[in-house]
């Protein structure tokens, strides 16, 4: 190998030996100063590459994440609906058992009363209530 002192900052040349190869073919005269490029055009390059790659792959990433927040905010907006709902049934329902518990209790005094002393007396009292004035009321025995 040669005397190679690499400078920093000042390009690079890589240089092909020079082979002579034979083969029928014309080769087109390529001038050979195309075939030598330097390494810091093609670092230029593969950093051009890189960075779209990156920038790409950036994109891709940004576009996954934009979807799967939609996908959670409009997940967590139904999921808020649907407890809303649960809520609000939960509430008229917990509201139609406390009438009725209470329609529940005041009959089973009204039964409990019927079969105590006088109670019978005291259903009839109630039933006079019922019955319209000038009708007859027919009680068979």
């Amino acid at each position: 190998m040669g005397n190679f002192h690499l400078i920093l900052g000042q390009p690079q040349r890589i240089e092909e030996p020079f082979r002579k190869k034979r083969s029928r073919k014309i080769r087109k005269n390529i001038p050979s100063v195309n075939k030598k490029i330097d390494a810091f055009t093609q670092v230029s390059e593969f950093q051009k590459e890189e960075i779209q790659r990156e920038l790409l792959y950036s994109y891709v990433g940004l576009i996954l994440k934009f979807g799967l927040l939609m996908v959670f905010a409009t997940s967590l907006v139904n999921l808020g609906f649907a407890s809303h709902q649960r809520v609000n049934r939960n509430l008229e329902l917990s509201y139609l058992l406390d009438k009725e518990t209470k329609k529940l209790h005041t009959l089973r005094l009204r039964f409990d009363e019927i079969f105590s002393n006088g109670g019978e007396q005291s259903f009839f009292k109630e039933q006079d209530q019922w019955i319209t004035p000038n009708s007859v009321r027919v009680i068979w025995r």
